[in-house]
């Protein structure tokens, strides 16, 4: 049984090279590119993965079924530029791999950072608690949803204990960068749903989003960071709100 990587990227040069040295275990490592203008491609070639050039679409589920598809492993683990295996859960995987068990789909647990800081707090451990399906054998299944995409699993899905540590937006200026992008991802799809946004959302619904964050779920006791991370969350939920009022009135 093999194992291969798919990495997700566009314009990653600063974390590509660490995050194909986290995954040197794996038999092959692929980059689904998005037409990088920076050093992405070659850093990744030199590194020894294989580089397919595909265009993103507003679509992170095409990407990944696109991965899927150049795979040759029994195994597919997807990881994200900002994202780092630590060794427990390098070794987890390679036993699950050896021993070719009855599941064929794995949540791997996530530790978010931000500022260095790890995050405990706030609708983000969710991923720390629960995992994200990453770790899957090779076969029918898909990922469907243009962002936040899912992996729809046809039976039970396992959970390792190893974590993938995550560093994401560690400057206000790449979480507002993120925040944007992600925000008219989202806003689009909604579009496309023919969802109708009025003022009371737009107004109530960020509003309601710090509150969950910050004090439902304890963000403030993770200081500064946890503030600061719940306050982009409910950024994130205005634009959403504010950009799909866009479309629907202007579009």
């Amino acid at each position: 049984m093999s194992i291969t990587a798919v990495i997700l990227a566009k314009n990653e040069e600063k974390l590509i090279g660490q995050c194909i040295k986290s995954i040197d275990f794996c038999d092959e490592i692929i980059i689904i590119d998005d037409f990088s203008t920076d050093k992405t491609k070659s850093i990744a070639e030199n590194a020894g993965a294989k580089v397919f050039q595909h265009k993103l679409n507003d679509n992170f589920s095409q990407q990944r079924n696109f991965g899927i598809e150049k795979a040759n492993s029994d195994w597919v683990i997807f990881i994200d530029t900002d994202e780092i295996l630590n060794e427990d859960l390098k070794e987890e995987i390679k036993n699950i791999v050896s021993r070719d068990g009855d599941l064929s789909s794995y949540r791997l647990r996530r530790r978010d950072y931000f500022w260095n800081h790890e995050m405990r707090f706030g609708e983000i451990i969710e991923a720390r608690n629960n995992g994200i399906i990453r770790f899957i054998r090779k076969g029918k299944n898909r990922w469907f949803g243009n962002v936040h995409e899912k992996y729809i699993a046809d039976n039970r899905i396992g959970r390792l204990n190893g974590f993938i540590n995550h560093y994401p937006h560690q400057t206000i200026k790449e979480f507002i960068i993120s925040v944007n992008f992600y925000s008219t991802l989202r806003a689009k799809e909604l579009y496309k749903q023919d969802k109708i946004m009025n003022i009371f959302q737009l107004i109530f619904f960020p509003f309601g989003k710090f509150i969950y964050n910050y004090f439902f779920r304890l963000g403030f006791l993770d200081s500064s960071a946890g503030f600061v991370y719940s306050f982009m969350m409910s950024f994130h939920s205005f634009l959403v709100r504010a950009k799909l009022l866009q479309y629907t009135l202007y579009d």
